[in-house]
C-alpha cells in the first residue's frame, strides 16, 4: 500500500491538517520520513502557484493521490446545500476550480464539509436535493478530464447529511455517476459505523481513498482501532488506492507522521496476506 499525509497548501482553521506553514520545508520532511504521496488540502487553487507546487512534489518525489477541498466550507463557508443558490452556484464552481489540478496530479478529488449541513429553516429532503443537483454537476465537469470524485462520509457532530458509508452508497445511486466514489475515513468510521470491517466490503468496488487515524483521532496506533483487521480488510476489496493520513498534529505534526508511517508499515503493512 502506498502512504500518504495530508498537508495544508493555505493556512486553516482545520486542525486535522497534519501539516501546516512552509510548504517546501513540509514537503521535504514528508519524504524524508519514507512517505510516498502528500494529499493536499487546497482551499482555492487560484492563490496558489501551481507549477511551483508541481516542482516542490516532483523535486522531493511525492505523488499526490488527492486534493482536499473542506478548506472551503470552514474558511468561506461555501456549500452545496446552502439556502443562497449564489453560495450553491459558488461551492460547485470552487469545485470544479479543482479540476485542472488534479488533472495535472492524477488526483482523486474529496468532497468533504464542502457538502455542508442542513441549516435551520431548510428540510432535509431538500438539503439532499440540492445535493445530488450539485454532484451531478461536478460530476459531469470532471468526466471529461478523467477525475474521480471521492465523497466522505463525516460523522454526525459535523454535518447532518451522509454520515454512514451506506449513506454514502445511496447517494452515489441517486446521483448516478461512475465517477464519484467514496473517501472512507477510519476516525468517522468509528463513530459511525457499527463494524467498520463490514462497512468497507460492503463499498467494495466504491472506495477511492482512504483516510487514517485512530480513535482520538492521534496517529493510528495511539487509539484503540484493529488497523491489522481494518487494512486487511480493505486490501481484500481489491482496493489498489492509497492510506493517508488525516490526523491531528499531536504531540507535533513531525512526531505523529513518523509514528504513523512507523506504525503502519512496521506493524500492520508488511503483515498483510498480499505484503
Amino acid at each position: 500500500m502506498n502512504l500518504s499525509i495530508v498537508l495544508s497548501t493555505q493556512p486553516a482553521r482545520f486542525q486535522a491538517a497534519t501539516f501546516k506553514g512552509d510548504l517546501e520545508a513540509n514537503l521535504r520532511g514528508i519524504a524524508a520520513l519514507g512517505y510516498d504521496g502528500v494529499e493536499l488540502a487546497i482551499r482555492d487553487p487560484n492563490l496558489v502557484n501551481l507549477d511551483e507546487l508541481e516542482r516542490l512534489t516532483r523535486a522531493c518525489g511525492l505523488s499526490v493521490p488527492a486534493i482536499g477541498t473542506g478548506q472551503a466550507w470552514g474558511e468561506e463557508g461555501l456549500s452545496f446545500t446552502d439556502p443562497d443558490p449564489t453560495i450553491r452556484r459558488a461551492a460547485v464552481e470552487r469545485i470544479e476550480s479543482h479540476l485542472p489540478l488534479a488533472t495535472r496530479f492524477g488526483a482523486v478529488v474529496i468532497l468533504g464539509l464542502i457538502r455542508g449541513v442542513v441549516k435551520p429553516g431548510v428540510e432535509h429532503q431538500q438539503a439532499m436535493d440540492w445535493l445530488v443537483e450539485a454532484l451531478r454537476e461536478c460530476s459531469a465537469a470532471a468526466r471529461p478530464r478523467g477525475v474521480r470524485l471521492a465523497l466522505e462520509p463525516i460523522n454526525r457532530y459535523e454535518t447532518t447529511l451522509v454520515n454512514t458509508a451506506a449513506q454514502g452508497l445511496h447517494l452515489i445511486e441517486c446521483v448516478g455517476a461512475d465517477d464519484l466514489g467514496l473517501l472512507l475515513d477510519t476516525f468517522h468510521m468509528n463513530i459511525e459505523e457499527a463494524d467498520i470491517e463490514a462497512s468497507i466490503q460492503q463499498c467494495r468496488g466504491r472506495i477511492y481513498h482512504f483516510h487514517v487515524a485512530d480513535s482520538n483521532r492521534w496517529y493510528p496506533g495511539a487509539g484503540h482501532l484493529d488497523f491489522k483487521s481494518i487494512l486487511a480488510t480493505l486490501e481484500a476489496t481489491g482496493y489498489a488506492g492509497w492510506v493517508s493520513g488525516e490526523f491531528l498534529p499531536e504531540p507535533d505534526a513531525e512526531t505523529a507522521a513518523g509514528e504513523n508511517i512507523r506504525f503502519l508499515r512496521q506493524h500492520i503493512i508488511q503483515h498483510l496476506p498480499g505484503a
